[in-house]
């Protein structure tokens, strides 16, 4: 939904060149400490990948190190106490570190989107500022983060073997994942649930299907297009590299108008309870279908999010009929 409180986050273009330091600062520590949590968490499974993660670790470090020396250098010994949530274009990691199941595939897409978004920002930066030597080091660093991009095709390639890297997703599968599916997805979850309760509320409150496919062609083009905004808005893409606002807006708006018109169309049918058992089949579909998504995309186990949307879906479902009843 369009978020109408103020967004007190600051522009990325408006960062001095004190701030764009602290800000490399924390940034590096904080994807350390992933990395080191990712060698923990999966070094038992794949010794091979955890001693990548670790020299990743050792690397981001030493990076830190470097931007700490330069801004000593430049700015004394206080640092900015800034981070990613305090700047637009940035967004907050999923944590995935912390999820009870951590999977190579989940820490893969991480490296892969962490390491573009270290790219992106230190090239972001580096045209930004004046000094040459902050310059110059801004610039080293992009090349470097370029090239960790490309690990997260190494992470366990031994176990993988030929067929299985042939068979991963390479640089265009992640843009289209990070471009089209997250947004989507989202979309979709948010109008096939959120527009629930008022469509079978309206249906079992009027038993009309012609008001009710009215309030549900509404609530779908409504959520439709705060979606769109809201992700169109989120940011730029230029920091996050998730791609053009506008076609993340589209494929956000889209699928939360079509997952909120999936279960309004069949009220286009006169009879009300053959429209009511078609639209309640028609939102079985739609939840499996987020399910399948999620584990296709995302690496969500299949049936962990079979649970999580099958469930609050029923339970919107439920509270829709009941106001509608009353």
């Amino acid at each position: 939904m369009l978020r109408f409180w103020p967004d007190n986050r600051r522009e990325f273009s408006s960062l001095s060149e004190r701030e764009i330091l602290s800000l490399a600062v924390a940034a590096e520590e904080e994807d350390g400490r992933i990395y080191s949590e990712f060698a923990a968490r999966l070094g038992e499974t794949y010794p091979g990948s955890a001693a990548l993660f670790e020299g990743m670790a050792a690397e981001e470090d030493e990076h830190r190190r470097r931007l700490l020396d330069i801004y000593v250098a430049r700015f004394g010994n206080r640092l900015v106490p800034i981070r990613r949530e305090h700047v637009r274009g940035f967004l907050t990691r999923k944590p995935l570190w912390l999820q009870k199941t951590l999977t190579l595939d989940q820490a893969r897409q991480q490296v892969w989107e962490m390491e573009e978004g270290a790219y992106r920002f230190y090239l972001a930066a580096a045209d930004q500022v004046t000094d040459v030597g902050i310059r110059k080091l801004l610039g080293d660093l992009a090349a470097a983060e370029k090239g960790h991009a490309a690990r997260a095709d190494q992470i366990d390639a031994a176990v993988l073997g030929e067929g299985g890297r042939a068979e991963e997703s390479r640089e265009a599968h992640r843009q289209f994942v990070l471009t089209y599916v997250q947004p989507g997805l989202a979309g979709l979850m948010d109008g096939s649930v959120s527009t629930l309760a008022p469509v079978f509320a309206a249906a079992f409150a009027t038993g009309d299907t012609h008001q009710t496919f009215l309030v549900g062609l509404a609530a779908a083009v409504g959520a439709g297009i705060s979606m769109g905004f809201t992700e169109a808005a989120s940011d730029d893409g230029k920091l996050t590299g998730r791609g053009s606002p506008i076609k993340r807006g589209l494929a956000a708006g889209i699928m939360t108008a079509v997952g909120g018109l999936g279960h309004a169309l069949p009220y286009l049918i006169h009879d009300f309870w053959i429209a009511t058992s078609v639209a309640a089949f028609v939102v079985l579909v739609e939840l499996w279908a987020i399910a399948f998504i999620q584990q296709r995309y995302m690496q969500t186990p299949f049936w962990r999010a079979a649970l999580q949307v099958v469930v609050g879906g029923a339970l919107v479902f439920a509270a829709g009929i009941l106001i509608g009843s009353a």
